[in-house]
């Protein structure tokens, strides 16, 4: 790495990027390169500010391409034919429709942040979100030919409990695994960019086999990549 100081333990990140305000607290953690130099770091996410994972990561990946990395040269960096992007949802309530406008209008302060035992105000805010980072991928995805290597996994049908992301009870998360389970039996689907909400995608298969078919590419090009570095350091 560059920056050992950025070489953070995965914990870290993903307590990090999973401190949600109202619902996780922050994170504090250190580290340190061998010269005994420590950096801190104070962080919180929750989608605050990477609310876009797949744009970073895919983002991530172009700079090591303009850096001329040997795993990803000789690629050009607008090749999103070669990404291969899994993106997982954690669910949603959007087609539960708690409030409408004609609601909001006669709220104040206290019932954008209270209305219905819930807070509107983050609800509008996450949801917003969520909307545009599907929208945003779906249209880039499409716009450069590659929406087979893009496939979203989100069910948008959750309501009360099951679209909490605060109880953490036995029975909750044993329903969160039942409703896992049952979206890999269910059709691929694809943001309809006029509704704003998943459909099935004709000819996409289902989730499962989706999975299946991008495991086996992974595999395939990890080979590849062995050998290639097998055959560099023989000629080494």
């Amino acid at each position: 790495m560059e920056n050992p100081l950025m070489d953070a333990k995965l914990s870290d990140i993903c307590i990090s990027t999973s401190a949600a305000p109202t619902y996780l607290p922050a994170h504090q953690f250190q580290t340190q390169d061998k010269d005994g130099k420590v950096q801190e770091f104070n962080l919180i996410d929750g989608a605050i500010a990477a609310n876009n994972p797949t744009l970073i990561a895919t983002s991530e990946v172009t700079k090591q391409i303009y850096a001329e990395n040997k795993d990803f040269f000789p690629i050009k960096p607008s090749d999103h034919g070669r990404f291969l992007v899994i993106s997982i949802g954690t669910g949603s309530a959007k087609l539960e429709q708690k409030f409408n406008a004609k609601m909001a209008a006669k709220w104040g302060l206290l019932g954008w942040l209270t209305k219905g035992g819930s807070n509107p105000i983050i609800d509008v805010f996450t949801q917003g979100g969520d909307d545009m980072v599907d929208y945003y991928n779906s249209v880039a995805f499409q716009a450069l030919r590659s929406q087979d290597h893009y496939l979203r996994i989100q069910d948008d049908t959750l309501s009360g409990i099951d679209s909490s992301v605060d109880i953490a009870t036995k029975e909750n998360m044993a329903k969160l695994v039942e409703i896992g389970e049952n979206l890999l039996k269910k059709p691929v689907s694809r943001i309809n960019l006029k509704k704003g909400i998943f459909e099935p995608h004709e000819t996409g298969g289902t989730n499962e086999e989706t999975l299946k078919r991008f495991a086996t590419k992974l595999s395939e090009e990890k080979r590849l990549r062995n050998s290639k570095c097998r055959h560099a350091n023989n000629t080494t």
